[in-house]
């Protein structure tokens, strides 16, 4: 809202000596005092009764915003001193007059016209208002030296005034000719129309001061805020870690416990199937191989879990040796060569002879592969086929920017996984290495499992410097592939859990 302290007729304070006085020293004025000039020519027409005085009044203590920040307002919080001055030269080109904006404080933020002001002669007079905005004084307007249009050509004192101040007397002669003769109605048209120029620098610089200050006050707001949520975050992650710790801990106190009921089980099983309890009948010998088929299904879901919670703790240690990949793939090709035979689906190992070896743990990696080609096995239907795929390849220097020349080539041995099975969308390929996780989920899914051996797989390689992903296979089917460093290309101090031997 635009203030209207400004509003009004324009008096002409006409300085006497107290008046001039009370002008701050830093403010330049003439060496000769007004009160030197002839009474008569200090005004033209019968004076008000009532003269103001040109002194200004403490400033009125404004009302503090503290939502946004903002307290009692300067003249220099809403003007920009560059653009004052360009339209304090502009006034005074415009009216010839010389023109001074000060601060409360006394500091001059802007003037033009200072070569008269500072001229050597007497009976000069100056216009002294206050600039308010808002309700409160905030600075003056000094308009001057001008005389008045029925002033002497020369004032009387001006050859004392030059012989006081030592000065050049054609600059002292100069200085008459060059102010501005003005008639009341005329300054006052002017000192009004000053007023309604700074009312409106100072409305603008209030508006621009409020934006700015709140645009700060919403950045900080928001900063806040984001401060706030992340530290929420951060104790929210914390206490996540927490319960995934306390989950794998239970997993593993639980998988303990019950492995050991779960092993006696199995052995009196073994034992009966043998039959040292005696004779058995065939029904009887058939309800044991249940017995016996379930608990080892049993056990490997146990041993799953247990693996798991060691690798998410880092305790389960690697026994690191060179490893010839292709009897690892043939062993865990052999060992579900029998399910995949019975339900239809065909079984092939196409492996280069001359790979290198790879430095790992043969019985970690063959479980890898086990769960792969498992995992390849349960989701083909019959009549399809599961290809093992092993070549020695090149690692790319893509990750080494320029160092490409430098940089030696990193060997390795990929291991493709390819069946003709149902496929796994896009969106879920990165999903399905999270433990516990399956793309069915309802309770009438046709495929069972926990959901756990393939993330036990992304762990395993990982531990052995190596890298798995999955490839689409078009038109249907999936291709996981497996990146193995070889011994020569393995890092050379290789820590990451779990712990290698």
């Amino acid at each position: 809202m635009r203030p209207d302290a400004h509003k009004g007729t324009p008096v002409d304070f006409g300085l006497d000596d107290e008046d001039l006085l009370s002008v701050p020293s830093s403010a330049p004025m003439p060496s000769a005092r007004v009160a030197d000039a002839p009474a008569s020519s200090k005004r033209d027409g019968p004076p008000p009764s009532t003269p103001e005085p040109s002194t200004l009044p403490p400033p009125a203590a404004a009302p503090v915003v503290d939502l946004v920040g903002i307290g009692p307002l300067s003249l220099e919080d809403l003007v920009d001193r560059q653009a004052l001055g360009e339209m304090a030269a502009s006034f005074h080109k415009l009216f010839g007059l010389p023109i001074r904006i000060q601060s409360t404080g006394g500091a001059t933020l802007a003037e033009s016209g200072a070569e008269l002001a500072e001229a050597p002669f007497t009976g000069a007079l100056y216009q002294v208002f206050p600039i308010e905005y808002d309700g409160r004084t905030i600075g003056r307007s000094v308009l001057g030296p001008y005389l008045p249009e029925d002033a002497a050509a020369a004032p009387l004192a001006q050859a004392e005034a030059t012989a006081q101040v030592d000065v050049d007397p054609c600059r002292a002669a100069e200085g008459p000719s060059r102010v501005a003769r003005l008639r009341p109605e005329r300054l006052g048209q002017i000192a009004d129309h000053l007023r309604s120029v700074l009312d409106l620098i100072l409305f603008s610089g209030h508006k621009s001061l409020l934006t700015s200050t709140m645009h700060v006050a919403s950045i900080r707001e928001s900063f806040r805020e984001l401060s706030q949520k992340n530290a929420e975050l951060q104790q929210a992650y914390e206490r996540l870690k927490e319960l995934d710790r306390l989950k794998s801990n239970f997993l593993a106190t639980v998988s303990h416990e019950l492995r050991t009921p779960l092993t006696s089980i199995m052995g009196y099983s073994e034992m009966l199937a043998e039959g040292i309890g005696g004779p058995l009948t065939g029904e009887q010998r058939e309800f044991i191989e249940t017995i016996r088929s379930k608990s080892e299904q049993l056990l490997g879901l146990i041993m799953s879990l247990l693996d798991l919670s060691k690798l998410e703790s880092g305790t389960l240690i690697v026994h690191r040796s060179e490893v010839a990949v292709g009897p690892v793939l043939l062993e865990a090709a052999s060992t579900i060569a029998p399910a995949a035979a019975k339900k239809g689906v065909e079984l092939r190992i196409h492996a280069e002879s001359d790979l290198p070896p790879v430095l790992g743990d043969s019985d970690r990696l063959r479980q890898v592969f086990i769960n792969l080609v498992e995992n390849a096995v349960k989701f083909t239907e019959a009549g399809g086929a599961v290809l093992l795929v092993a070549r020695a390849v090149s690692d790319d220097t893509d990750d080494l920017p320029g160092l490409v020349l430098v940089a030696p080539l990193q060997q390795a041995v990929e291991i493709r996984v390819v069946d003709t099975g149902v496929g796994i969308p896009v969106g879920e390929r990165l999903k399905v290495f999270d433990p516990f996780y399956q793309i069915d989920q309802s309770s009438t899914r046709e495929h069972g499992g926990t959901g756990l051996g393939l993330s036990i797989v992304k762990r395993l390689v990982e531990a052995h410097s190596g890298t798995v992903r999955i490839e689409p296979n078009e038109p249907r089917g999936t291709v996981f592939v497996v990146k193995l460093p070889t011994v020569a290309g393995s890092p050379a101090n290789s820590v990451a859990p779990p712990i290698f031997q």
